[in-house]
């Protein structure tokens, strides 16, 4: 509760510079999380969560330019992700395995086609409602609702993972027939994990644009989200709690140490991959870290 405390003063003690960067790493932190969420507990790698970045982004565009204020508008937004994900997850959730990884890719892709299809999509849009703010106290509200969406997201899957429905999600992931042979139910057990993680990405997208106050399909769109959400949770843990926020630090520190040596930080950013993934299959928290977060069915494994 003090470090909440102490990051909650950031933006009256250590000014824009830090404000602005500890925006990037609890974004990071949230979209890591309901990644895990999605491949760590109920084993289904997807590679299309921008989909819902997307979702929750021009979401938040519709209800503000209906009136909505844009701070309030982010659970909204990401809401809105959610139900979208519901009946996707009808048709997507009958695969898995590499073809579920492919279909999330193919699906975020007709988003983005949608999007730019549609009126003055190509070109991307502004936010708008947000001029009423003075930019310091956008900043600062901005700065909060990240603050609170990390940890919200971290708390809310401790949560799910340490109940009933993690030990029935890890279970799913790792023995689908098993689990429904005990009388599981598969399809209930996935369909909530994936529409939670594309809510969790829709508040993130929302997130992200009133930080930028500028959103574009080819951007938000990206499949490069999916690769960093992946790469945080492997480098971190993958089906830990902590090892998504470990993975998430990992790569905020190598981006703001390696961004300026152009294509090397990529070659170096493949290179720990790599390695974490040779000799610490587990990730950096699942060999190192002992439990801030227990989960009691997961103590003898």
């Amino acid at each position: 509760m003090f470090v909440l405390v102490l990051l909650a003063s950031v933006p009256y003690t250590l000014g824009p510079g830090v404000e602005q960067s500890l925006v990037t790493l609890f974004s990071l932190v949230a979209m890591a999380t309901w990644w895990n969420l999605l491949a760590g507990f109920a084993g289904l790698t997807s590679f299309g969560q921008q989909a819902y970045l997307g979702v929750g982004a021009y979401g938040l565009y519709v209800l503000a330019l209906a009136g909505v204020d844009p701070f309030a508008a982010i659970p909204l937004a990401a809401a809105l992700a959610g139900v979208v994900a519901l009946p996707v997850s009808v048709a997507v959730l009958r695969l898995s395995g590499g073809q579920f990884a492919v279909a999330t890719w193919v699906l975020a892709e007709i988003f983005r086609l949608a999007v730019t299809l549609s009126p003055g999509g190509d070109t991307g849009v502004s936010l708008p409602g947000i001029s009423g703010y003075m930019p310091l106290l956008r900043q600062a509200l901005v700065y909060w609702c990240a603050l609170g969406l990390a940890a919200g997201s971290v708390l809310a899957v401790w949560l799910l993972a340490r109940g009933r429905y993690g030990l029935a999600a890890r279970a799913v992931s790792a023995d689908p027939d098993a689990a429904a042979a005990s009388g599981v139910r598969v399809a209930r057990i996935r369909r909530v994990a994936y529409c939670l993680a594309a809510a969790g990405a829709g508040a993130v997208g929302a997130l992200l644009f009133t930080h930028t106050l500028y959103v574009q399909p080819g951007s938000i769109f990206n499949v490069q989200y999916s690769v960093l959400m992946m790469f945080m949770v492997l480098t971190g843990g993958l089906g830990t709690v902590e090892g998504p926020v470990a993975g998430a630090l990992i790569f905020f520190v190598l981006q703001q140490a390696l961004s300026a040596h152009g294509p090397w930080y990529l070659v170096l950013l493949g290179a720990v991959g790599v390695a974490v993934t040779l000799f610490a299959p587990r990730g950096l928290w699942g060999h190192l870290g002992r439990p801030l977060f227990p989960i009691a069915h997961l103590r003898e494994t």
